[in-house]
């Protein structure tokens, strides 16, 4: 399932959707098939780690509260930790958008709080009944619409040149909206909604604006945030140096009888000691391996079974999104072929993924060597039953996707993640994860695969 940009995660994305999945079995984590979430604010962060305690059993909860220790040297933050996105950035990021509406003969774009509105604004904040949201018109200096109570608050974050106009709790903030618009001699042309604006706004402005014309907006928002400036580049390769760093730690301190909730504690605990904010943690036990988003039946450690960590952080409002797996004990010759075609479809994933070809192109590559193993066809089980791999951000997905029938071609600045994994229903699954950025020689990879089943991080 993909969903549009900026959906924010306390009300959809896997964060939500993992956390009430998983809460029986002391598993949260991310979503392969994940649609576009949020921005990462602190408001996010809270309600997902509400989520977390809810997911995680007693003995995950003692041992998430517990201090990790200054005096472990892996812990220590990593050095040369990029700035976050500054105000010239921004502005840069704002006079394309409003070059490209011209282009595309909107007058304006309507954008409600979750990434997007970070991206542009820097303006974090959350959804409610209370309508805050920006307007950018195609020329001039935008709008930022807000509750008259939360305007202090608002323009704590807010990094561009905005005109601020607020609502007390008996008026209508579409109105707002709509008169600024005539103020602006903007209301006769053609009015963008990025696309994940909730009904209620465009409705509140229909009303207001009788007659007005309004389009999607997501041909300029993802003309925008699909290619990553070399800045956001290197928070998305800072973060990955953080997951890959957790991994590195917690991967020698499974035990067995360890439950999903125990395992993912310990990542926390070390993602946040390194820096980062973590954002999912996704641990697979065992034949829970074999489905992609796991199962709710209770999961511990045994010896000789796979154990699959999808986990990803946020660092500065950008993300990580890696998966290993490994087994507990010495592995089976039939879980060592499943490893290796794996991480031989990744690669043949990331050899595809060249500048100008269809992104669904490289989907097909490793379908086609799947095929000849046995596995599939197409989406078949045993076999990758979920896409290759999707757009990642500010959002840990996004567009484009590596997806049969994706014709948006491959260009310098995408950042995707690769992930054919192989799953084998009843017994267990195999995902390698690793995200990479196009360049104009091809594709880099943010984190490096794993050599074999024997060193897994």
């Amino acid at each position: 399932m993909v969903l549009p940009f900026g959906a924010f995660p306390p009300l959809t994305g896997r964060a939500a959707r993992r956390g009430f999945l998983f809460a029986a079995a002391g598993a949260y984590g991310p979503e392969d098939e994940r649609g576009l979430s949020g921005a990462g604010t602190q408001d996010s962060l809270a309600a997902m780690d509400r989520r977390r305690l809810l997911a995680l059993g007693a003995s995950s909860l003692a041992a998430a509260a517990l201090p990790v220790s200054a005096a472990a040297p892996d812990l220590a933050l990593l050095p040369n930790a990029p700035p976050p996105i500054g105000r010239a950035e921004r502005a840069a990021r704002l006079a394309k958008a409003q070059r490209l509406m011209r282009e595309q003969g909107l007058s304006a774009l309507l954008i409600e709080p979750g990434a997007s509105l970070v991206y542009f604004t820097g303006v974090q904040w959350w959804r409610s009944e209370r309508l805050t949201a920006a307007v950018i018109p195609a020329e001039g200096e935008i709008l930022v619409v807000t509750p008259f109570f939360e305007e202090p608050s608002v323009r704590e974050t807010l990094d561009t040149a905005a005109e601020i106009r607020t609502w007390q709790e008996h008026e209508d903030p579409t109105a707002l909206v709509a008169g600024w618009l005539r103020d602006k001699k903007l209301a006769s042309g053609a009015v963008g909604v990025e696309e994940t604006v909730r009904f209620f706004a465009v409705e509140g402005l229909q009303t207001h604006l009788p007659g007005v014309a309004v389009r999607s907006g997501a041909g300029v928002v993802r003309a925008c945030r699909m290619i990553k400036s070399p800045a956001e580049i290197a928070l998305m390769q800072h973060a990955s140096d953080i997951t890959v760093a957790a991994y590195r730690h917690t991967v020698p301190r499974i035990e067995r009888g360890m439950t999903p909730g125990d395992i993912g504690a310990i990542m926390n605990a070390a993602t946040r000691a390194l820096g980062g904010s973590p954002e999912f943690e996704l641990i697979l036990l065992g034949e829970a391996s074999a489905y992609p988003h796991g199962s709710g039946k209770p999961q511990a450690v045994r010896d000789g079974e796979v154990v699959l960590m999808d986990c990803g952080c946020t660092f500065k409002g950008y993300q990580s999104d890696i998966s290993r797996t490994l087994v507990f004990g010495e592995p089976t010759k039939r879980q060592r072929t499943v490893w290796d075609h794996m991480r031989r479809g990744q690669q043949i994933a990331f050899e595809a993924a060249q500048v100008g070809v269809e992104a669904g192109k490289v989907d097909d590559a490793v379908r086609a060597y799947y095929g000849k193993l046995g596995y599939g066809p197409d989406y078949k089980l045993p076999g990758t039953s979920h896409r290759t791999g999707h757009g990642i951000g500010m959002d840990g997905h996004e567009p484009i996707n590596f997806v049969r029938g994706e014709r948006t071609r491959l260009a310098p600045g995408m950042c995707l993640s690769n992930e054919p994994g192989i799953y084998i229903p009843g017994e267990f699954g195999i995902r390698l994860e690793d995200c990479l950025h196009m360049t104009a020689q091809g594709p880099k990879w943010f984190s490096q695969p794993p050599a074999s089943i024997d060193r897994p991080v």
